[in-house]
């Protein structure tokens, strides 16, 4: 495999306001500068969902200065690995990418003891993740 020590993220969920706003909070968190980290969603909610916020400051990472951005074709582009998290067929597909698929439950409208086990499951599959693309050295 090849050395992939610069490789980068791309999260998408329909409206980048939950599941891959905390997946790529982990991941820039738990990965530091070894991995490059975007998040965007289809159809972008206006705030970062309130429940989602409370449940990653219990997991010591403040997210509630983060908003919510729109997919491009150029973040799919710039990003080696694209884990969609429910976009369904609004994402984009380019040759030479990774796709991964990451089937969870969405927080929208959940109170914070739904999420809880979301951001668990998340943090647990970027973990998994890290060791793939980015191994500590």
């Amino acid at each position: 495999m090849p050395d992939t020590a610069a490789s980068s993220v791309l999260f998408v969920c329909v409206h980048n306001a939950g599941r891959s706003q905390m997946a790529a909070a982990f991941l820039t968190h738990l990965a530091g500068d070894r991995v490059q980290v975007r998040s965007a969603g289809s159809a972008p909610a206006a705030t970062v969902n309130p429940a989602v916020v409370a449940a990653m400051a219990e997991a010591g990472i403040d997210i509630a200065a983060e908003v919510p951005k729109v997919l491009t074709t150029d973040a799919v582009q710039a990003s080696d690995v694209v884990i969609t998290m429910g976009c369904g067929d609004t994402c984009p597909v380019f040759p030479g990418k990774r796709y991964l698929d990451w089937e969870l439950p969405d927080p929208a409208g959940q109170g914070i003891e739904a999420v809880r086990p979301i951001r668990d499951e998340i943090e647990k599959r970027v973990r998994g993740l890290i060791d793939e693309i980015a191994p500590a050295s």
